[in-house]
């Protein structure tokens, strides 16, 4: 596993587990195969509605070896609220602290909400603070008078929205990128494009890994989703190659700059 430093000095997995959509005993059983096969960091959100599975299959393993990622979403959306939610998610994931607590998406409470994130900080029960689907301007706005600079911004990014605007100006304050959905859930025909194939053979990889392997070796981490075990093994198997840069330009002539989701 290959790991960024985030800017308190943190390191975090540049590859994890996605949980969305994931429930029940699928989800336990796929989060415990995920850390037999070597997976770190799992990402889970309240509005996933599946962090007390999160937490019935990580109670299983040494905590100190995870870095566990959710999110406070719009029944957070206050002071008060938030701080309560912290607890809450603390208590569904059967833990005494989170490695990174994001707030899902940009509201006009974010920064209360941030403010009950930092005393997290400030009391051990949070390691990193950060937020997700906040574009360029709402980002520049947020960090003006936030405080703490959000460790990371988790957003759509995947070879058909690459954002390496976004992807600039996070870095230049000191934010991580992380990519959700780094296979665009299979929109554009993701897993049988040409280029990600034919760049495949090269490799003896599949056009998923080399769709992730693009991305880390951008500086981006990513947490793709798959509940089956071979795409598990499949996913993690990206760390024994690395791409040329003729490989990398290829790529970069499949961005659109469109998102595929209407997040933005």
């Amino acid at each position: 596993m290959e790991f960024v430093t985030l800017n308190n000095n943190i390191k975090m997995p540049l590859l994890g587990l996605g949980t969305y959509t994931l429930q029940g005993n699928e989800c336990e059983k796929c989060i415990s195969e995920a850390i037999e096969i070597g997976y770190t960091l799992i990402d889970t959100a309240q509005m996933y509605a599946n962090e007390k599975y999160v937490g019935n299959a990580i109670k299983h393993y040494d905590r100190k070896n995870l870095f566990i990622t959710t999110k406070l979403y719009s029944p957070s959306t206050s002071y008060e609220r938030a701080k309560s939610d912290i607890e809450k998610s603390l208590n569904n994931l059967q833990t005494d602290y989170i490695d990174l607590l994001l707030i899902h998406e940009p509201y006009s409470q974010s920064l209360a909400m941030y403010r009950a994130m930092t005393e997290g900080v400030n009391s051990g029960k949070i390691k990193a603070i950060g937020i997700s689907n906040f574009n360029k301007n709402q980002y520049l706005d947020f960090i003006k008078n936030c405080g703490i600079i959000p460790a990371v911004n988790q957003v759509e990014c995947h070879v058909f929205y690459r954002q390496k605007d976004l992807q600039e100006v996070l870095a230049e304050y000191g934010t991580h990128m992380q990519a959700w959905s780094p296979f665009a859930c299979g929109k554009n025909n993701f897993f049988n494009n040409p280029v990600l194939a034919e760049t495949g053979k090269k490799y003896d990889k599949t056009p998923a890994q080399i769709g992730l392997k693009y991305l880390i070796q951008s500086g981006i981490s990513a947490i793709p989703k798959s509940s089956k075990s071979n795409r598990l093994k499949e996913n993690f198997d990206i760390f024994d190659f690395n791409l040329n840069d003729n490989d990398m330009k290829a790529i970069d002539t499949l961005n659109s700059n469109r998102t595929l989701f209407g997040w933005y």
